[in-house]
């Protein structure tokens, strides 16, 4: 459905990436809202609004993952969808620096080939479009710092997503007013069709995520790292064969570089996770058997 979601946004023209960025923070909140009726988890709510460090890390999400919804859907109707999918390829790239830059965390030598081909592909890519792929930039550092805010908060996935819209919902909602008062709103002026299409922004954006959060727990986790690849090469599949988007020498270059540098550290995350499963076993194996308890002594009845 990620993969897919380049299709949906054209679908909402002459909305501009704006008025669509505050109609899916706006429908989105709605239908979290509508999901935690149903499951009835609430209870969430009451120790979050006692910590205020928590509520000020969902404040800086809901900022973050804004800037990347709204580069997102205008880099998508500007006929950038190969830059755009080259943010999420480039993405884990970037978590794994903000790792060592943030978290103090230790690479393996692999990972840091990786980051290395990365950072060339990116100065390819600078070369190839006289100027460096802002867009992809973008997205991938507002996502991974998203990541990394949400590591921090702690809190599962639909439970973050009704934090964070919450936060999204009144700045959304000021703006939508304030843009059918200028007489630019497109909800009430283009039809029925075009008004359910920007509502369902709400369903494009939560579903997926919910499916997610359920796949994330029935799904071994290298399995999982593996298919949210998947995301960025429909994208760019897309791009190329639906969007027909330009691909000169030097772009598949970068690509191929980035694509390079993904295979590595693969390669290392599947090795590492086969040592570590092995390394367990052994451990197992060769860990003594407690004796048994001995049993007490019975005595005779009379």
């Amino acid at each position: 459905m990620w993969g897919l979601v380049p299709l949906f946004w054209p679908l909402l023209k002459p909305a501009d990436a704006m008025e669509i960025l505050a109609h899916r923070m706006a429908w989105s909140l709605g239908l979290v809202v509508v999901v935690l009726l149903l499951m009835r988890r609430w209870a969430w709510i009451g120790e979050l609004v006692r910590q205020p460090r928590r509520l000020a890390l969902i404040a800086v999400a809901a900022a973050v993952i804004t800037v990347n919804w709204g580069v997102y859907i205008w880099s998508v109707n500007a006929g950038h969808v190969v830059e755009a999918s080259l943010g999420y390829f480039i993405n884990p790239l970037v978590t794994i620096a903000m790792g060592v830059l943030i978290l103090k965390e230790r690479l393996r030598r692999a990972q840091w080939v990786a980051v290395g081909v990365g950072a060339a592909a990116v100065v390819v890519l600078t070369v190839g479009y006289g100027q460096p792929p802002w867009i992809s930039l973008t997205l991938a550092f507002s996502f991974a710092t998203y990541g990394l805010v949400k590591k921090q908060v702690n809190l599962g996935g639909l439970e973050s997503l009704a934090a964070e819209t919450a936060v999204q919902f009144l700045p959304a909602l000021v703006y939508l007013l304030w843009l059918g008062g200028q007489g630019r709103a497109t909800f009430t002026t283009e039809g029925a069709g075009h008004a359910a299409l920007l509502a369902a922004t709400g369903v494009v954006t939560a579903i997926p995520l919910i499916c997610f959060g359920g796949a994330a727990i029935r799904v071994p986790l290298s399995t999982l790292g593996l298919l949210q690849y998947l995301a960025p090469v429909f994208q760019f599949l897309l791009g190329i064969a639906y969007f027909h988007e330009a691909m000169p020498p030097e772009r598949w270059a970068g690509f191929a570089l980035v694509w390079l540098a993904l295979t590595t550290l693969t390669w290392d995350a599947l090795r590492t996770a086969r040592a570590t499963r092995r390394a367990l076993a052994q451990a197992l194996a060769n860990a003594p058997t407690p004796p048994l308890a001995s049993a007490p002594p019975q005595t005779q009845g009379s």
